[in-house]
């Protein structure tokens, strides 16, 4: 079984000089597509659930779930619940052993903001769990939580100074990007990342990976980033998928629902691994076929 720590996995990627993939599952379909791809490009995953997601299937039935998915491979796997801004539902999710969540506070002002993150931070720690920090808003709403509009913006050093009171674990900032599909060129910061990485050694995170180039990836894993997320590509991949192979069911009269969930498990680990590609994490584990 290689469940694994988030940190640990962030902080490898880290010192390694590439980032880790965290990517928003569904259901447990989309699950095995992310443990499969991850195993066969031998790289380490980060399962990301969002609180929609975890509510409707149950955080400990997500986590029996994510633990069957990590016995059968051999190479790192966490389980992270994304953007959760309600502090009882994060030391819940904790509590039935995930590995880490990403309290998102960017909706707080700055006081509560740090009173809350810290609550987090302490009952993760105290379970063995970990902590990523937002206290900032990124742009976009991504399964019901989040903004349009920039609502909190704080200097590099305010965001610093907040991480390091509240003991936090990785640090996401707002770095141009957004979550969704973006409607035009957006202006990125990967200098930012820069400067963050001069102040501090905490892991920072990418959010709205979805749509971003090559060169966007590399100049971000260049700058510092150790973590990317990304969810609204697996959906796509899952949605086009499901169309494509249901129609060509039809065509032929298959009616057997399994070797179909099979056919778009493959499409959907093949885009995950796509994007462990562009993340350099390939190969970041020893082992595997010769």
């Amino acid at each position: 079984m290689m469940k694994a720590s988030t940190l640990d996995i962030v902080t490898a990627a880290q010192e390694q000089g590439y980032a880790v993939g965290a990517f928003n599952v569904f259901d447990d379909l989309s699950l095995r597509a992310v443990a499969r791809a991850a195993q066969e490009q031998r790289s380490p995953v980060i399962i990301q659930i969002s609180v929609r997601t975890a509510k409707a299937i149950g955080a400990e039935l997500v986590a029996d779930m994510f633990s069957a998915a990590a016995t059968s491979v051999d190479v790192p796997l966490s389980l992270h619940l994304d953007h959760c801004p309600d502090p009882t539902y994060a030391m819940e999710v904790i509590d039935a052993g995930w590995s880490s969540v990403l309290f998102d506070a960017s909706s707080y002002d700055l006081p509560q903001a740090r009173e809350l993150t810290a609550a987090v931070a302490a009952h993760a720690h105290q379970r063995g769990a970990h902590v990523e920090s937002e206290i900032e808003n990124i742009v976009g709403v991504e399964d019901g939580v989040g903004s349009d509009v920039i609502v909190h913006a704080y200097s590099d050093e305010e965001l610093v100074t907040v991480a390091q009171e509240t003991g936090v674990d990785m640090i996401a900032p707002q770095l141009g990007t957004a979550h969704g599909l973006y409607k035009g060129r957006p202006a990125l910061l990967p200098e930012r990342v820069r400067r963050l990485r001069t102040m501090t050694s905490l892991p920072i995170v990418l959010h709205g990976g979805t749509g971003l180039s090559p060169e966007d990836f590399a100049s971000f894993i260049a700058a510092g980033v150790s973590k990317i997320n990304v969810s609204t590509a697996l959906k796509h991949s899952f949605l086009d998928a499901l169309v494509d192979v249901s129609a060509e069911a039809r065509a032929y009269g298959r009616v057997e629902p399994l070797p179909i969930l099979a056919q778009i498990e493959q499409r959907v680990a093949g885009t995950v691994a796509e994007h462990l590609a562009l993340f350099g994490s390939c190969g970041a584990i020893p082992g595997g076929a010769q």
